[in-house]
């Protein structure tokens, strides 16, 4: 079962494909707020929900859950992991999996404040967040930070509301605007996506780095695979301390002049992009079920075929035929 499934049409399709390969049988679930998402049209069952911040969203996914028998409930975006992970426990006293990782670890990359220190604390270069404009002056009068910054809210997703500002002018205008966020250095240079999926228990069995060669709205449009051994080390580092049950994707950029890496987010769940790389044969549609099914999985070196390229385009369905 997949919450929020909305336009998530690719991934949908990538766990098709590997039930259709495996012989599995597998019944998919699209759950979300409207009855009219494209992707619930790929489902084999629908499940309208309640708005996430209603009192019932998690009782009535408990209840659906028991009543139906899901194996595995599976997040696809931000608004609701803190939720699903406060209450995993209720969901696996009835059998279902959540493929989320631990609150503590959520919460870290849900507030960006503590995801920047999270990184520094592994070892790995962070571009370090303030929470006001004038702490952000202060901190470039000691030449401990510069312009252009970058400023966006502490929990945001999407890129939305996120902005590359040259002066403290302009700085300050955006800040009204967004209210609780967060000021850092822009970093300039090649940016890049890492999807990792590991078993229940926070092993890797993918680690996948792909450069983002164009995006919209957040959402990559064309990727190419790059198996940097450096990132993946680093990725291997954060996965010994994290350890991410099912999906996460890292988000870094690589420094243009020196090419130093900056890890700048991480979201526990799918990315919107995660399907190139299960494409480019870092399947983690196939090894979900293949943990359903009770196989033991260990870490492929390099599953994902170096180089290759993936360019994405829009489709549509007709919603009432």
């Amino acid at each position: 079962m997949f919450t929020s499934v909305g336009r998530r049409v690719e991934l949908i399709q990538a766990f098709r494909s590997a039930a259709d390969r495996l012989s599995a049988d597998v019944t998919i679930i699209g759950a979300d707020l409207v009855t009219d998402a494209p992707a619930l049209y790929f489902c084999n069952e629908h499940m309208q929900v309640v708005r996430i911040s209603d009192p019932l969203y998690i009782p009535n996914l408990i209840e659906y859950c028991d009543n139906n028998k899901v194996d595995c409930l599976i997040p696809t975006i931000d608004t609701d992991l803190n939720l699903l992970s406060e209450n995993k426990e209720k969901f696996e006293a009835i059998g279902t999996k959540v493929l989320i990782s631990a609150f503590d670890k959520v919460k870290v990359c849900r507030d960006k404040n503590y995801t920047a220190d999270y990184f520094i604390s592994l070892g790995l270069k962070s571009p370090k967040p303030v929470n006001s404009v004038d702490k952000y002056e202060e901190s470039v009068a000691c030449g401990q930070a510069f312009y252009p910054a970058f400023i966006k809210p502490k929990d945001g997703s999407s890129s939305i509301d996120a902005y590359k500002v040259n002066n403290v002018k302009d700085l300050r205008v955006y800040a009204d605007k967004i209210g609780d966020y967060i000021i850092q250095p822009f970093i300039s240079g090649a940016e890049y996506t890492i999807d990792i999926f590991c078993d229940y228990e926070g092993n890797p069995v993918y680690i996948t780095p792909r450069q983002r060669l164009s995006v919209r709205s957040g959402e990559v449009l064309k990727t190419k695979i790059t198996q940097d051994p450096e990132m993946i080390e680093e990725m291997k580092v954060l996965c010994k301390d994290f350890k991410p049950c099912g999906q996460i994707t890292v988000q870094l950029i690589r420094e243009e002049s020196t090419g130093g890496d900056y890890y700048i987010e991480i979201n526990p769940r799918f990315g919107g992009g995660a399907p190139l790389s299960i494409k480019a044969g870092a399947d983690s549609a196939e090894a979900i079920i293949r943990m359903l099914l009770g196989q033991k999985l260990t870490y492929i070196e390099g599953a994902a075929r170096d180089g290759a390229i993936y360019s994405r385009f829009d489709q549509s369905i007709c919603i009432n035929p």
